[in-house]
């Protein structure tokens, strides 16, 4: 919808416009978009039966809200969806910094203009788009940064005196008039600009050097907080909080299948490798069981979370590994191996809080622990588990595969192997074949090479095989050899 012709305020008149408050528009697109059966929260997964129905209801009832979850969990995108629920035109006094209503002017300027110019009141439209208006809440935020202060520049150059409210510079939050106004990290923010949200949230006074304004604001606020926040650096403080009248709990994925399909939307993928890089299911559920045993790790924070964004650039990284291998090679195309997975240990490391036990292993350490127990995990969904406790002479599904190692001296799949060096090498165990065939008849033949790869790191964790990294990749050992060659 192209931006509307009408330009002054008796036209506006004419057309039937009705003003109406920011949440009582929100409250009525949602009515539109519910009736509709439209989700109005699109691109947001798994919180279809959680998050979504309170933020409605929170809507609907016309409250602030407090989004209350730990890092990376969709808070301020929730936010910015809320954007799509306002009309997408919206018209102001032309000229005014507080987005004044036409049918409610509130600011001195405004007022005196439709005084003075009635229905040739000039008027300006103002874009959904630019009625989203965020801060992160931090150390240094002052009162005059959010409500405003007094402008001795505009002072002199008005020859106002200082007692005289037109010298006054107003902040984010006034100037955010008519808008959805994001404070993030609530509790981040002092306690003393905190005090100075409350009149703003209930009766629409505000405070300026001295100035006492009548500013009825027409807003929404949305709040984000981390839970960890309250006790590392600061607080909501209380009557705040009883003033905001919807807090919202959000959490992480519950689901690989959730966990992959926000990863696939999110990661930044080009066409190139798109074109180049194949990677197989079972790889993208691997991927995101890292996240899931990192949230459940004993060396991992779990007050600090491991944020959606985790598996996001380690997609990425996962990606450019085997691009680059395969640029490496002059090959067109290559797929996704398990050895991968160690290029994208940086993604990982920068991304969770390690605990002291965690901080003594290594960060790099861990990452590679997080991988071997997202192998063990995902290994038992394609293959029989392996029983600490077996039973003497009863042949096993893997003893032919452990037999094989037995008979090698080492085995190694280095990092740059071209793709037809890689298969030669992993056919070259033939037990894998005979134990794809009797568990996984029905796996892609593109992606059998992953799959018997995960047998041999499977194997690894469950304390079949031994596996050394190398600098130029990984070496598999029969593990009863590698303990005699260590004696």
């Amino acid at each position: 919808m192209s931006k509307p012709n009408i330009t002054k305020l008796g036209k506006l008149k004419e057309s039937g416009y009705q003003s109406k408050s920011i949440k009582e528009e929100l409250r009525s697109n949602l009515v539109a978009n519910i009736k509709a059966g439209k989700n109005s929260f699109e691109g947001i997964h798994g919180y279809d039966h959680t998050v979504v129905p309170e933020m409605e209801r929170a809507i609907l009832s016309k409250h602030n809200i407090n989004l209350l979850g730990l890092r990376g969990q969709a808070k301020t995108r929730l936010a910015r969806l809320m954007t799509m629920l306002l009309d997408e035109w919206m018209p102001i006094v032309a000229g005014s910094e507080i987005n004044d209503d036409p049918m409610r002017p509130i600011s001195r300027h405004a007022r005196e203009l439709i005084e003075e110019q009635g229905d040739d009141t000039p008027i300006d439209w103002v874009h959904r788009d630019e009625r989203f208006y965020e801060k992160l809440a931090t150390p240094d935020v002052t009162v005059a940064d959010l409500i405003g202060d007094v402008d001795p520049i505009k002072a002199a150059n008005l020859k106002l005196s200082y007692a005289d409210d037109r010298v006054i510079h107003y902040g984010m939050i006034p100037r955010a008039n008519r808008s959805i106004f994001v404070i993030n990290e609530l509790p981040d923010l002092q306690a003393r600009i905190q005090v100075a949200l409350f009149n703003i949230l209930q009766e629409g006074d505000i405070q300026i050097r001295g100035f006492k304004l009548r500013l009825p604001l027409d807003m929404q606020f949305v709040f984000t907080a981390n839970p960890e926040d309250y006790t590392n650096r600061g607080s909501i403080v209380t009557p705040l909080k009883d003033r905001i009248g919807s807090q919202i709990l959000t959490h992480y994925p519950e689901s690989i299948e959730i966990a992959r399909t926000i990863t696939q939307q999110e990661a930044r993928r080009d066409d190139r490798q798109k074109e180049t890089v194949y990677v197989p299911e079972l790889a993208k559920d691997l991927l995101e069981q890292i996240s899931f045993e990192a949230r459940h790790s004993e060396y991992v924070d779990a007050k600090s979370g491991v944020s959606a964004r985790m598996s996001i650039t380690a997609f990425e990284n996962l990606l450019s590994t085997a691009e680059r291998r395969a640029m490496m090679a002059n090959e067109e195309k290559t797929a996704v191996r398990l050895g991968d997975f160690i290029g994208m240990i940086p993604s990982i490391t920068g991304k969770v809080e390690l605990v002291y036990e965690g901080e003594q292993e290594g960060a790099a350490s861990v990452a590679q622990n997080l991988i071997g127990d997202a192998v063990k995990t995902q290994f038992v969904q394609y293959f029989p588990e392996i029983k600490k406790l077996e039973q003497k002479n009863q042949k096993g599904p893997y003893d032919e595969v452990v037999n094989w190692f037995f008979d090698q001296s080492e085995f190694q799949l280095l990092d740059d192997l071209s793709e037809q060096q890689y298969k030669d090498l992993i056919d070259s165990i033939d037990p894998l074949q005979e134990l794809i065939d009797e568990y996984q008849p029905d796996v892609a033949k593109k992606d059998q090479y992953f799959l018997k790869e995960l047998v041999l790191w499977g194997l690894v964790e469950f304390k079949k095989l031994s596996k050394y990294r190398m600098s130029q990749g990984m070496r598999f050992k029969d593990l009863y050899g590698s303990y005699i060659s260590g004696l």
